[in-house]
Parts: C-alpha cells; structure tokens; sequence
C-alpha cells in the first residue's frame, strides 16, 4: 500500500479517542488529531505540538499541585514502563464548566526496531458514566413515593450524627407512622393506598430541604425525618406543621376511628451525639415517642 504511514495517520486522526505515543522516557512520539483538539479546546498551555513534550513530566505537575489523579496516572504509566505492570487501566472525572465528563485511560507497551514504546489512550465514557450514575440513584430511592429509601436514610443518618457530634450540635429525628392504614387499604383497595403513600412523600420533601435533612419511607406505611443543627422544640414545631399538612391532604379513610380523613402519629426525639453514643439510640427514642402517640389515641405529635 503507497504511503502506508498517511494512510495509518489518516485513520487514528478519524478516531475519536485521544492517542499518543511516548517512548520510556516519558517524551511524546505521536499524538492523533483528537489529541491535540481536546488539550486545545480546553484551555491547556502545550497548544497543538505534542511532539516532544514529557507526558511524565506534565503528570509531575500536575501531582505537585495537589491533583491526585495526576499521581495515579503517573505511577501507573511508570509501573507498564518498569514492566511491573502489564499494563494501566484508570477511569478519572473531566468535567467542565457546562457538563460533567469521564474518561478512560489505557496504557499498553510495544517495541519497534528493538525500541520500547507506551501508546496512551483516552476514550470518552461519559455516557456510561451517567448511566451508572443514574442507576446509583433509583437504588437509593424508593420506587413508590420517589422519596429516599430505608437504607438510604441509614447512610445519611450515620453521617450527620458524626458530622453533629464533631460540632457537638442536636440532632433530631421524627418517625411518622399513618393511622389505621390497613383500614384504608382494605376499604378503598390498594391502588388508592398506594397514592396516599406517593401523596406522603410528595409532602415530605417539604420538609426536609437543607443539606443535613432528609426525609425517607422507613417500611410499609412509616415515613422518617432527620433534621441535624435542630432542637427538640424546633422539631416539635415541624412535626406539628406537618400534622395539619397532612389533615389538609384530606384522603378519605371515613372507616378509620380517629378521623374521616388520614391522619398520621408523630414521635419525636432530639440528641446531641457524644462520644460512645450511637444513632440507633435516637431512632429507638423516637420509636418510643411515635408508640406513646398511638397509645394516647394517635393523630398527634409526642416528644
């Protein structure tokens, strides 16, 4: 074939991954026309001519201004140059300001008239990224209400209580259960059920709007809610806000003995962690309170 090294070149400069070719020391051989077009279009000093340029030493750079993926790709180009590894294989964020992006790098060795060569590619995997990202997201969700699920709420709840008993701030935490919902299942089938629970969790995230809140379906028919940084009265007065929102909703459930209309039992409790102290005693408090709320003759707040 005339011109065998055109006609290569012609084909990785139509690739859309970015390629380059360094030898040992770190000096770029080849880089493809996607290359250099993305290091132009976003803003890095080398410009169009890669030729020349250290791969190794940009990562240095990078490494000595705290970016710990410049470290990663560093020691890991080293470990294929050294021939401790066979090859790098690394998965690293690139957002930029307008979107966020992910990327795929592979290091792989050759040799050519008794020369070692490193071919390094990137290949955009955004898409991928999203996918996954998104998937992460239904797992954390419940499927019914679209509010977070249990084990979900466990996660935030572990993590506030550490961040709270650093500050050394109160923790509160309100579980709510609904009144005589299997009467309201059996009456009006659990269609209508299952859309009082979706109208629950649309009126919870009212309530839970600042990063150290969150509101969840605990399991079945009980809903929770975690405010960090609140007292007890604080979150006394929420509860008893969402007690009348809920009253408001007016879903029927006319064969309920409290009410013609859902209502809902609140318990809640408020701690401020200590060391030796685990979250799993603020959620048995407020369970205590949400029973004393049934045993008082429930649709009410008990704290």
């Amino acid at each position: 074939m005339e011109n065998s090294y055109q006609f290569l070149s012609l084909i990785l400069d139509s690739i859309a991954d970015h390629i380059a070719v360094i030898d040992e020391k770190g000096s770029i051989q080849y880089a493809n026309k996607s290359w250099s077009s993305f290091a132009k279009n976003n803003a890095c000093v080398v410009g169009d001519d890669w030729i020349g340029i250290n791969y190794l030493e940009e990562c240095e750079k990078a490494a000595a201004m705290g970016d710990a993926f410049g470290v990663q790709v560093l020691n890991g180009i080293r470990s294929v140059i050294e021939k401790s590894s066979p090859n790098f294989y690394f998965e690293y964020p690139c957002h930029s300001p307008d979107e966020k992006r992910w990327f795929m790098m592979r290091v792989t060795p050759f040799e050519l008239s008794g020369k070692k060569y490193f071919v390094i590619a990137h290949q955009n995997i955004t898409e991928r990224k999203l996918t996954e990202e998104k998937m992460k997201e239904l797992a954390r969700m419940d499927g019914l209400t679209n509010i977070p699920n249990r084990r979900t709420f466990d996660g935030f709840l572990h993590e506030e209580w550490r961040r709270c008993a650093r500050l050394k701030k109160p923790i509160s935490m309100a579980l709510i259960d609904l009144d005589h919902f299997k009467t309201l299942n059996d009456n009006y089938g659990h269609q209508y059920g299952d859309e009082c629970l979706i109208q629950i969790g649309e009126l919870l995230r009212e309530f839970a709007n600042r990063p150290g809140e969150i509101c969840a379906r605990y399991g079945g028919e009980e809903f929770a809610l975690t405010w960090g940084d609140t007292t007890l009265e604080q979150a006394r007065r929420l509860s008893e806000k969402l007690l009348k929102r809920v009253a408001e909703l007016q879903i029927r459930n006319e064969y309920s003995p409290v009410s013609n209309y859902l209502s809902v039992s609140i318990g809640v409790a408020e701690m401020v962690p200590e060391k030796g102290s685990e979250e799993s005693q603020l959620i048995a408090e407020a369970d205590r309170m949400l029973y004393r709320a049934k045993e008082n003759g429930r649709n009410r707040v008990e704290s």
